[in-house]
């Protein structure tokens, strides 16, 4: 798994899952500011219910920093996940 500044955005490849969740979601609060808030998950291969929860967690931070963060290119296995949890509205790109 790799989370990486791509131009205005924050970007993930690879795995998200419960061996690794607790390092992305902190690389990821790292690297979110004023100047890049689009979370990119196109290149992401394999989820959990952890990357759920790291998407929260992420918009809780963005909310304290008064950012207005996106994710994008959510894979369908997250996106069921989070219609499964009723969180659609919450996360997913309008």
């Amino acid at each position: 798994m790799a989370i990486y500044l791509d131009g205005n955005k924050v970007a993930l490849s690879g795995s998200i899952t419960f061996n690794n969740v607790v390092e992305l979601t902190q690389q990821g609060i790292d690297l979110m500011d004023s100047h890049c808030q689009i979370i990119d998950l196109n290149e992401v291969t394999e989820v959990d219910s952890s990357a759920v929860s790291m998407l929260l967690e992420w918009l809780r931070i963005a909310k304290t920093r008064k950012l207005d963060l996106h994710f994008v290119h959510l894979p369908e296995n997250l996106s069921s996940l989070l219609k499964l949890y009723g969180l659609s509205e919450i996360i997913l790109p309008t």
